[in-house]
């Protein structure tokens, strides 16, 4: 019997790493096999700096396509060294095993559409998933990060590349919960006006991503949608990018690539529309 149990184990472990290798195998297997650096860096004047900051539906749970990996000069990000390269999904790179499709070529390549030709946008990722906002605040770690710390390192990068235009922020799913909802708009007072205190502009224009419509407890998500709703009307450097119609990809957390990339347009959208136009 013991010997029939241990064959048992061993069989089930087998095919646990099987589905885990193919799972892996189909997530990666569009990833860009290479970087391409940027040796000069652009005119800092006419770069567009553009900080993406939340948990894993800002860091990306997407399935990368081959149209998410075709760079453009005009679009950069960084890699984990901190060194300016042409962006290509993924862009974030802080937890390697879940990386996958984010809103931000989507985003950038919108962007591209209506603003001068001689702008050149930077993109800097400082999602991580999974993470509650008071460890924003608290700049505790999450998944062996300093997440405020993080931030502050991108955001002083992106001051010496360019202009701080905007924040794009996704994050709310950990938070669905009853402290989490009371609390909500006081943490985002609090954190959003550490961000623009760190940027030294109290103008700074925030753009808030609602989380999906497709969760498990869609009555706690609704409630953090609705205080983010809440706060903007405080808030007129901030707004809300709607997402109830976006899709997920099978696990009722994450949105799938082409909600990604619906996701990006809309947030291009939104900063056009709603903050481009003053001159933000």
């Amino acid at each position: 019997m013991f010997k029939i149990n241990k064959l048992l184990f061993f069989i089930t472990t087998l095919q646990c790493f099987i589905i885990w290798a193919q799972e892996k195998e189909n997530r990666t297997k569009n990833f860009p096999k290479q970087e391409e650096k940027v040796t000069t860096a652009p005119n800092n004047k006419k770069v567009w700096v553009f900080i993406m900051a939340g948990q894993s539906n800002m860091e990306g749970r997407g399935l990368v396509e081959p149209q998410d990996t075709i760079s453009n000069n005009r679009i950069l990000t960084i890699n984990s060294k901190n060194e300016l390269i042409l962006a290509k999904e993924p862009i974030h790179f802080s937890t390697p095993a879940y990386r996958g499709l984010d809103c931000g070529m989507a985003f950038a390549n919108e962007l591209l559409k209506s603003i001068p030709k001689d702008v050149v946008i930077l993109l800097l990722p400082t999602a991580v998933g999974g993470s509650p906002i008071e460890k924003w605040i608290k700049d505790l770690p999450h998944r062996n990060i300093n997440l405020y710390s993080n931030f502050k390192e991108k955001l002083e990068l992106g001051q010496q590349y360019g202009t701080i235009k905007a924040i794009l922020w996704h994050q709310g799913e950990s938070n669905a919960n009853a402290a989490g909802i009371a609390n909500r708009n006081q943490n985002l007072k609090t954190l959003f006006s550490s961000f623009r205190k760190e940027a030294n502009n109290e103008k700074l224009p925030i753009l808030i991503g609602n989380i999906g419509s497709f969760s498990k407890e869609p009555a706690l998500w609704a409630e953090i949608n609705k205080a983010n709703t809440t706060y903007i009307r405080e808030d007129k450097y901030a707004a809300i990018v709607e997402t109830a119609d976006l899709k997920h990809k099978g696990d009722k957390v994450h949105f799938d690539g082409e909600s990604q990339r619906i996701m990006g347009k809309r947030f291009a959208e939104k900063y056009l529309n709603t903050f481009a136009k003053k001159g933000l």
